[in-house]
C-alpha cells in the first residue's frame, strides 16, 4: 500500500507542484490505517473468531471440567456479551449440556482445590444470566453446600488452598464465581465467602512495595532463611540470577482478571467495591510501568532477564483487565490505552495463521522457559477475555 502511495505522490509533483502539500498527509493517512488495522472491530472479531474455532477443533483433551476448559469457556462467553454473536452462546450452552450443568467432584486426593472446582461454574452463571432456567446453577448452589467437599461449609479458612497453601490463581476461579452467584440469587453469604477467600489471600501474599501478589509463600524474598533446613523444601525459588524477586505475570493476571469480574458483579455500593478498585487501580499501574517495549510482559514481572521471553497468557489477561478498566471508566483513557494497543498488537502477532495462541506458558506455578509452540485451552480463554474487552473499545 505505501508503495503504491509514493508511487501515486511522485506522479502528482510531476502534474502539479501545488499537490505536493497534500503528499504527507495522504501518506500518514495510509500507515496510520494500516496500523490501527488490529483495533477495528471487523478485525477484533475476525481474529476472535479465528482463535476460538482453532482452538474448539483442537481440545486439549475430549473431556474437561475443571479449571482449564473452564478459563477457556469464559472467554468464549466473554465474547458472546461482547458481540451478540449467538454462535458464542449457543457453543457455551452446549459445553454446559456436555457436563450436565454440573460442577467437577473433588479428586480423591484433593489435588485440586475448592475454588478451582468453581471455575466451569461461571460459564454455567452467565448462561443462566441470558435465559434464567433454574437447572443451570442448582449444581453450583448443591455444590456449595456439599459437607463432604472442600468448601466455604465444611472448610470455611481452607476450602480455597491448594496443597495445604493460599494461591494467587484461585483468585480467578473462585471469588469471580461467587460474585455472579450473589448477582442472581442475592444470598449475601456467596459474598461472604467471596470476602473471605478474596481478602485473606490478598493479606498473606500481596506485596504492597510491588502492588502485584506473588504466587504462593515459597516465593516470599525472605523465604530461604525459614525454609533452607526444612528437608521437604521445594527449592530456592525466591529471588532470580540477578537477586530479583519472582513476582509470576500468569499468577498476577489469574488476579488481575478475577478483580475484574468481581467489579462487574459487586454493586458499586458494597462497602468493599472501593477497595477491590484501589487493588485494581494500584495492580494497573504497576503493570504499566513494567510492559517490554514491545508490548508483552514478561514472565516475571519483577525481573525481565530471568526469562527474557514473551509470554501470552499472562499479557492477555492484563489486556483484557486493564481494557475493561478503560470501557468502564476505572482507569483513564488517555493514561492506559496506549498500554492495551501495544500489547494487543503484541498477542495478536502471536496467533498463528491457523488461530493458535503461540508463545503461551502451560501448566505451572511460576515463571518457566517456554517455546514459541506453546499453548492451551486456557491461553486462548485468555485471549478470547482480551478480545471481548478490545472489540468495546472506542
Amino acid at each position: 500500500m505505501i508503495i503504491l502511495v509514493l508511487r501515486e505522490a511522485d506522479s502528482l509533483k510531476k502534474l502539479n507542484p501545488m499537490k505536493k502539500v497534500f503528499i504527507p498527509l495522504l501518506f500518514l493517512t495510509c500507515v496510520i490505517t494500516n496500523a490501527q488495522s488490529v483495533f477495528d472491530k471487523q478485525s477484533v472479531k475476525s481474529i476472535m473468531d479465528k482463535v476460538n474455532k482453532y482452538q474448539f477443533d483442537h481440545p486439549w483433551k475430549e473431556f474437561d471440567d475443571n479449571w482449564i476448559r473452564g478459563t477457556y469457556y469464559a472467554g468464549v462467553m466473554a465474547c458472546y456479551f461482547a458481540t451478540n454473536d449467538e454462535a458464542y452462546l449457543k457453543q457455551c450452552e452446549d459445553f454446559c449440556n456436555s457436563i450436565n450443568w454440573k460442577l467437577p467432584a473433588l479428586p480423591p486426593d484433593h489435588s485440586s482445590s475448592g475454588v478451582n472446582l468453581l471455575t466451569c461454574g461461571q460459564t454455567m452463571l452467565e448462561c443462566y444470566m441470558v435465559e434464567k432456567k433454574k437447572y443451570k446453577i442448582e449444581s453450583i448452589i448443591t455444590h456449595l453446600e456439599n459437607p463432604d467437599i472442600r468448601n466455604p461449609v465444611s472448610n470455611p479458612l481452607q476450602w480455597y488452598f491448594e496443597g495445604g497453601r493460599r494461591y494467587v490463581d484461585g483468585l480467578f476461579t473462585g471469588p469471580p464465581t461467587l460474585a455472579m452467584l450473589y448477582s442472581v440469587t442475592r444470598d449475601d453469604k456467596y459474598l461472604q465467602w467471596m470476602e473471605t477467600c478474596f481478602w485473606d489471600v490478598y493479606g498473606k501474599l500481596f506485596d504492597i512495595e510491588e502492588n502485584l501478589f506473588y504466587r504462593d509463600h515459597r516465593f516470599f524474598p525472605d523465604c530461604l532463611e525459614q525454609r533452607k533446613n526444612d528437608p521437604n523444601w521445594e527449592g530456592n525459588y525466591q529471588v532470580t540470577a540477578s537477586g530479583e524477586k519472582v513476582i509470576w505475570s500468569r499468577g498476577n493476571g489469574w488476579a488481575f482478571a478475577g478483580i475484574a469480574r468481581i467489579l462487574k458483579y459487586l454493586s458499586k455500593d458494597h462497602p468493599s467495591y472501593k477497595r477491590y478498585q484501589m487493588v485494581f487501580e494500584n495492580i494497573a499501574q504497576s503493570l504499566k510501568n513494567r510492559q517490554s517495549e514491545e508490548g508483552f510482559w514478561y514472565p516475571n514481572l519483577a525481573d525481565p532477564k530471568h526469562i527474557p521471553l514473551k509470554e501470552t497468557s499472562g499479557t492477555s489477561f492484563f489486556i483484557y483487565g486493564l481494557a475493561y478498566g478503560i470501557n468502564t471508566g476505572l482507569l483513564d483513557n488517555n493514561e492506559y490505552l496506549p498500554v492495551v494497543q501495544k500489547a494487543w498488537k503484541s498477542v495478536c502477532d502471536a496467533v498463528g495463521k491457523e488461530g493458535k495462541v503461540q508463545w503461551g506458558q502451560k501448566v505451572g506455578d511460576r515463571p518457566i522457559l517456554l517455546k514459541k509452540e506453546d499453548s492451551h485451552e486456557y491461553v486462548s480463554g485468555t485471549f478470547l477475555l482480551a478480545a471481548s474487552e478490545v472489540y468495546k473499545l472506542k
